[in-house]
């Protein structure tokens, strides 16, 4: 299920992206150990189509640092086992920003905050207007709303249940793709197969 969207390669530079959910499998349990991180079918074919023509970056929250279910050396593995494995599709190495902090924590870059979105988007040096936002959670829609930037929402992950949010809040509405590889798909004004 795609929707019509104005997205064209012309108005974005930058495109970031929520990791679970949208590039790899999601677990309630959290996802703690690089051999618990598998993608998504089609989602590194999509990020090493898109990098040929936007730069990316990852912004994803973390808590299970904070939970004590992994420490930093952990979430580092497995970041490098998700480059390793973008890489053998054809990928290049991206900036992984991530909030290690539990949702008690008041910090501004746990998301629906906005501050993870902005310091990918000044590392990248580019605005706001210029930025695409892809999450499956309504804390990413918000998100992207508070940093000013697009959202797209996949409907892997928690997609779905996000719809349906997004329709109760009566917000706004927004771009819905089946998955990253049909927004990849959608950008680049590649046909389906």
């Amino acid at each position: 299920m795609s929707v019509s969207v104005t997205l064209t390669r012309k108005n974005l530079d930058l495109i970031l992206l929520d990791r679970d959910g949208v590039i790899n499998v999601d677990s309630a349990d959290y996802i703690k150990s690089p051999h618990e991180w598998r993608a998504l079918p089609g989602s590194l074919q999509a990020i090493a189509s898109l990098q040929q023509n936007f730069r990316l970056s990852v912004c994803t929250n973390q808590s299970g640092v904070a939970r004590g279910y992994f420490d930093l050396a952990t979430l580092d593995a497995i970041h490098e086992k998700f480059l390793a494995a973008l890489h053998d599709h054809g990928g290049q190495s991206l900036d992984v920003h991530f909030c290690p902090h539990g949702p008690d924590a008041g910090c501004s870059c746990r998301k629906p905050q906005a501050g993870l979105l902005i310091s990918a988007m000044q590392s990248a040096r580019v605005e706001p207007q210029r930025a695409l936002y892809v999450g499956d959670s309504f804390k990413d829609y918000q998100a992207a709303h508070n940093a000013g930037c697009g959202f797209a929402l996949v409907l892997t992950g928690n997609g779905p249940q996000t719809l349906t949010k997004i329709a109760e809040e009566h917000a706004p509405p927004c771009p819905v793709f089946d998955d990253l590889a049909t927004l990849a798909r959608a950008l680049l004004d590649v046909p389906s197969n």
